[in-house]
């Protein structure tokens, strides 16, 4: 799922629970359960096999999700810092994937392994219609919830 999703979805839940201990663990958590949703994802190979020079625009359009999420939230939010930390907190399993790349240790291979195993339509046929649908959904009850 693009980055912007996870963040909004995990500002949501900032925005919505009060005990903030609880709403990082929920936001954290929140990743794996849109990961398990059919979602549409950036094509990373070249960044994996660290091919920079072809790895530059993915890097560019990531660097731009998450400016369009921290975006979002501004507009959206209450803009308190709970909000932000929980969008933060929500993106963590995705940092954990890019440092397993770069520093193989097995905690981090582990979760790797767990997280292709959530990631349950990844190889399944589905259209892409239904793919961005599950997404767009996402990104207007995030929005909506924002704004309570």
């Amino acid at each position: 799922m693009i980055l912007f999703v996870h963040m909004l979805f995990g500002a949501a839940t900032g925005s919505l629970i009060k005990n903030v201990p609880l709403a990082i663990i929920l936001a954290f958590l929140g990743h794996y359960f849109l990961d398990f949703l059919p979602h549409i994802e950036y094509n990373i190979e070249n960044i994996e096999k660290k091919q920079w020079r072809t790895a530059m625009p993915t890097i560019f359009k990531i660097l731009l999700d998450f400016c369009l999420g921290i975006l979002l939230i501004l507009i959206f939010s209450k803009n308190h810092p709970i909000i932000y930390i929980c969008a933060i907190v929500s993106i963590v399993p995705d940092s954990f994937t890019v440092l397993s790349w770069f520093m193989p240790i097995k905690i981090l291979e582990a979760h790797n392994k767990l997280n292709e195993k959530i990631h349950l339509f990844k190889y399944k046929k589905i259209s892409n219609f239904w793919r961005f649908s599950s997404q767009i959904v996402i990104i207007i009850i995030s929005i909506i919830l924002l704004k309570l």
